[in-house]
């Protein structure tokens, strides 16, 4: 029998694993939560590398997470489907970017992440609404990256949480 979906190549079958957070964000239940959690093991890899290799490798993500978000809604059939959690990944990167490495980091990050993207409140809403396509799916979970990221640098540096 052959594995392939009818229409689909093996690339476009794995830029939809890709895209749906390697299996994750097919599940019935918070499959934007679970998406994330790739999100978190890959940030963790990324911190030992140091700021700057963090940084690149997160710019790069961003770019190809775009791409992948508008490839695999075009093979949903759906704009913004909630299967679709690369997205949640490289939201997640931002949240995380130059804060120090630790669990606590980890566990605090994924919580004001996932409180922020799923509350949206603005400007996250607005941009939800308004940008569409592959950057209106990712763009509004780096913002809600770029406000947790903001949380974590006032809990880790200025007054410093787990010290």
């Amino acid at each position: 029998m052959n594995s392939q979906r009818i229409g689909q190549s093996r690339a476009d079958q794995v830029i939809l694993l890709v895209g749906q957070g390697f299996g994750l964000g097919r599940l019935p239940f918070a499959p934007g939560t679970f998406g994330t959690l790739p999100g978190l093991l890959l940030a963790w890899c990324l911190w030992q590398g140091g700021e700057s290799f963090y940084l690149v490798a997160t710019a790069l993500v961003l770019v190809l997470s775009i791409w992948i978000a508008k490839r695999s809604a075009q093979m949903l059939g759906v704009a913004d489907d909630p299967r679709i959690v690369i997205d949640e990944i490289a939201g997640v990167l931002v949240a995380l970017a130059l804060v120090p490495p630790s669990a606590l980091a980890l566990v605090v990050g994924f919580c004001v992440f996932r409180l922020l993207d799923i509350a949206k409140p603005p400007p996250i809403s607005t941009v939800e609404r308004r940008v569409k396509g592959g950057v209106g799916i990712v763009l509004d979970d780096v913002l809600a990256g770029i406000g947790t990221n903001l949380v974590l640098q006032l809990l880790f540096r200025v007054m410093p949480l787990g010290t």
